[in-house]
């Protein structure tokens, strides 16, 4: 049995990063491979054969001699995955959905797929493959138990292009204990946190670590949301990393009550963690009690950033606009936590209400619901209608927000705001000098010099900050990389908002609205 996997093509969108591997890391082609499908092949019967496809690196071959094909996608891949199950299908290919936005809205795939595979799928996916090989495979097969992860295998990193990406994926728990209301991860996953054992995770370590891989992000919905269980990971992983020469750098998702723990960021510091995605996405606090983020009440915001790079722990975060208690002062408050914060990689969001989450299901029975279809939102357009301020204020305050702070003084001014409390050396880093040099001198071609005398001097200055204490310099580098690909992003974003003026955005094609933006991994 030939079964082809494939992931498609994300539209380009502010994780994209596409500047940064088009113009620096010219070595990449992306920055994570699909630990979905790599997975899924760990399920599949030893007997088959498997390729994966990731269309972010590579070409699709149109004429590959499968038997199967399956197609994973999030919301944003729908009308890519639609196009490339309707060109198999027609030379006769059976075609399967599964991914994030099948396991949400299975309904969507009828007369798209023949099989939808719907939820996790350690249990499911080896039921459907039985069924296939027997010629009765089922419309849908959707998982509606718990699954144990300790009954998931190790993904096939050997199927993919591991060199190709900037960083590999890998998976210790599923589930969050929050209850944010925008939040689709615990509709998907539940608010109980499950995780692997100690041994898988050496095992999937081991497998990277013969592939060369250097750089690894656990992608976990909350690494820290069974506490006790990743007290016990960060101090295998210190162990793993002493014996192995500290052979990886580690990133991942927490939420902001890290912070509260001090000896839990020695342990993240320990183990080699160089970064960490918070959702922060508020200075409001009536913003975050609204939408049920209580854990971002307790401690000061801007101090626990702070104390996060204290620990010489990079922080990127989540913003979010648009909540019913924000005004328009929102976009001020919003710009001047960032500024000071000092936080470089700020994804900056429109509130968008995703399919099945507590925040579509009211806004629905309120009738705040622009469209059924909620675009991504690091996009100019959102399905939900605000109610302190009118829609259009709500794009044009967004919109202004993105341009300031992709402005060259904002970037230096994050810089120096974060330098002030990241006094912890850097974390060890496994890029060579000679490509560093190399990443240098394309970031001073491509970059800095195109970017005219206010870059100039704006970069000029933080790169006194980096040559006053020369461990720091890669991290100033990096972030003038970071915050030009940010500002190439917003621009072209903006361009495409511009054009879609005068148009009804509820009257916008879903593949149309799909092209602009990916969600987060």
């Amino acid at each position: 049995m030939r079964l082809l996997l494939i992931n498609p093509k994300f539209p380009e969108s502010f994780w994209s990063f596409s500047w940064v591997v088009e113009k620096v890391m010219t070595d990449k082609k992306t920055m994570n491979p699909p630990l979905g499908l790599a997975t899924l092949a760990g399920l599949t019967p030893p007997h088959w054969e498997i390729t994966i496809i990731d269309e972010n690196v590579e070409e699709i071959d149109w004429d590959f001699p499968a038997d199967l094909v399956g197609v994973c996608g999030m919301q944003v891949q729908f009308g890519r995955q639609k196009e490339i199950m309707a060109r198999f299908r027609r030379r006769g290919v059976y075609v399967v959905a599964g991914g994030s936005y099948a396991s949400l809205c299975p309904e969507d795939y009828a007369g798209i797929a023949e099989t939808a595979v719907s939820g996790e799928a350690e249990y499911i996916w080896p039921r459907f493959c039985a069924d296939f090989e027997a010629g009765r495979p089922q419309p849908l097969y959707r998982e509606e138990g718990e699954v144990s992860l300790r009954d998931s295998p190790a993904p096939r990193f050997d199927l993919l292009k591991t060199d190709l990406y900037a960083a590999v994926s890998l998976q210790f728990s599923r589930g969050c204990p929050f209850r944010c209301e925008f939040c689709d991860i615990i509709v998907m996953f539940g608010r109980k946190p499950r995780t692997k054992g100690l041994d898988q995770v050496e095992r999937e370590l081991d497998l990277l670590r013969m592939r060369g891989v250097r750089n690894v992000f656990f992608v976990d919905d909350n690494l820290i949301g069974h506490l006790p269980d990743c007290r016990k990971l960060l101090a295998f992983l210190a162990g793993y990393q002493k014996r192995h020469n500290y052979r990886f750098t580690f990133g991942t998702e927490v939420s902001i009550n890290v912070a509260a723990d001090l000896d839990l960021l020695r342990l993240f510091r320990e183990a080699n963690f160089a970064w960490c995605f918070i959702g922060i996405e508020s200075p409001s606090e009536a913003s975050l009690r609204e939408t049920k983020k209580e854990q971002n009440t307790r401690a000061d915001l801007l101090a626990s950033v702070h104390t996060l790079y204290s620990f010489g722990i990079e922080v990127l975060a989540g913003f979010i606009v648009g909540f019913d208690s924000d005004d328009r002062t929102i976009f001020e408050r919003q710009y001047r936590f960032i500024l000071e914060s000092g936080i470089m990689v700020s994804m900056v969001a429109l509130l968008a209400a995703l399919p099945k989450t507590p925040l579509y299901e009211r806004l629905q029975r309120e009738g705040r619901l622009r469209s059924s279809f909620a675009p991504d939102n690091t996009v100019h357009a959102t399905n939900v209608d605000p109610l302190q301020m009118s829609y259009d204020d709500l794009l044009s305050g967004y919109e202004d927000l993105q341009r300031r702070l992709t402005d060259e003084k904002a970037i230096a001014e994050r810089i120096r705001n974060k330098f002030r409390s990241f006094r912890a050396p850097p974390t060890f880093s496994h890029v060579p000098r000679t490509r560093l040099l190399l990443y240098m001198g394309r970031l001073l071609a491509r970059g800095i010099l195109t970017g005219g005398v206010r870059r100039w001097y704006y970069f000029l200055r933080s790169l006194g900050l980096g040559l006053r204490d020369p461990r720091r310099l890669p991290m100033v580098l990096s972030d003038w990389v970071i915050g030009i690909s940010i500002k190439t992003f917003a621009a072209k974003s903006a361009a495409q908002a511009s054009c879609q003026q005068g148009k009804d955005q509820e009257l916008v094609p879903l593949d149309e609205a799909l092209f602009f933006a990916q969600k987060i991994p």
